[in-house]
């Protein structure tokens, strides 16, 4: 069999199976995976001859696409933010959405200052890498509790020799002790863990403790805004992702911790996608 003909029939059963207008192009990725090959050349090589090995591996990505598990994974990497990453199952797979939360976040800081930067949750280190590789003067502290993802992050930074950024294994603040920041950023699991969704589509694939965070979805997120404070200079900015209907709520969190500023950015669909508030100093009245 030729590549064209491995590439046709497999576009066929993923379209088939997944009902999915990109079967094609999941197919051309999975294709130049297996050869380690780019676009261009697969073009000009479609009359080439698969070996048996090389139609077996393929056959094999096809298969676990067709029983819905996640392209990003099976590739074992996602782009964010202009960033080649590596993703495992161990990690979220990073989301155009979040690129709402990098965007906000480098618009607060400015180019030529050196910032300290922290990023709860950073799972590939997809938000602390992006933000890094942008700002180079500043400094980005990452933490995750999955030792796993904290070894995913170390290798993407690596790879994409990005120095200016610290790992941490911390649940959230707890081994920060009197760390202060300029700015925290965080993506926190936000969806309710009853949510059906969870056992629909890539979800289902991904980590449940970086998606699911308690019956409302705003466990995690609560717990970070009432601790945040502690933890961020005078005139600080504290940016949190949450989901498609929990801006007001999140703006109530952050209004009860005494948080000011407080503002909502949308995503590319129109959505509230993140809130963001600042810690200005307490006006004590006269």
């Amino acid at each position: 069999m030729n590549i064209h003909a491995a590439w046709h029939e497999a576009s066929v059963a993923l379209k088939q199976a997944t009902q999915s207008d990109e079967a094609r192009l999941e197919a051309q990725l999975l294709l130049e995976h297996v050869l380690n090959v780019n676009h261009a050349w697969l073009i000009a090589h479609t009359e080439d001859e698969l070996d048996h090995q090389s139609q077996t591996q393929f056959q094999m990505r096809i298969d676990r696409r067709i029983k819905g598990e996640p392209i990003a994974y099976i590739l074992g990497k996602r782009e964010f933010y202009g960033l080649p990453l590596m993703v495992t199952p161990d990690t979220l797979i990073p989301r155009p959405d979040t690129e709402t939360l990098v965007e906000a976040a480098l618009a607060l800081i400015p180019k030529n200052t050196a910032h300290c930067i922290l990023d709860l949750g950073t799972g590939s280190g997809a938000i602390a890498l992006a933000i890094a590789k942008h700002r180079p003067l500043s400094k980005v502290t990452a933490v995750d509790a999955c030792i796993k993802a904290l070894t995913i992050a170390r290798e993407n930074a690596q790879n994409l020799a990005i120095t200016n950024i610290a790992l941490c294994h911390s649940n959230w603040f707890d081994r920060l002790h009197s760390q202060t920041f300029d700015l925290i950023v965080s993506n926190p699991p936000y969806i309710e863990v009853h949510d059906i969704h969870l056992h629909q589509g890539d979800l289902r694939f991904e980590p449940l403790s970086a998606l699911a965070s308690g019956d409302d979805g705003l466990n995690d997120i609560s717990h970070i805004i009432s601790r945040a404070k502690q933890h961020l200079n005078i005139n600080g900015w504290l940016l949190i992702e949450h989901g498609y209907n929990q801006s007001g709520k999140v703006a109530s969190l952050m209004q009860q911790a005494q948080f000011n500023a407080i503002q909502h950015i949308n995503d590319l669909a129109g959505i509230a996608r993140v809130t963001i508030a600042q810690n200005q100093p307490l006006v004590i009245a006269t």
